[in-house]
């Protein structure tokens, strides 16, 4: 693990499979050290954040079933 300096907060760096990946926890304790977990979930309700994640496991997963994300991707608020 490595770790970089951002406005002043250590993010850890972890590598896996050659490829670099940045810990969520350690921004969003940026913006609310004691409630992580409430600015994940809201992020990942985000419509945008939704469909970038779909865009990135049809990229990246072999096995990504695009009609059962559909699912996901439509449900309403």
């Amino acid at each position: 693990m490595t770790k970089i300096k951002v406005l002043s907060k250590e993010i850890t760096i972890q590598m896996r499979h050659e490829e670099d990946y940045i810990s969520l926890t350690d921004i969003a304790r940026y913006k609310d050290a004691e409630r992580t977990d409430y600015i994940i979930q809201n992020w990942m309700r985000n419509r945008n954040t939704i469909e970038f994640l779909g865009i990135w496991e049809h990229l990246n997963n072999p096995g990504f079933n695009p009609i059962e994300f559909d699912g996901i991707k439509n449900k309403p608020d």
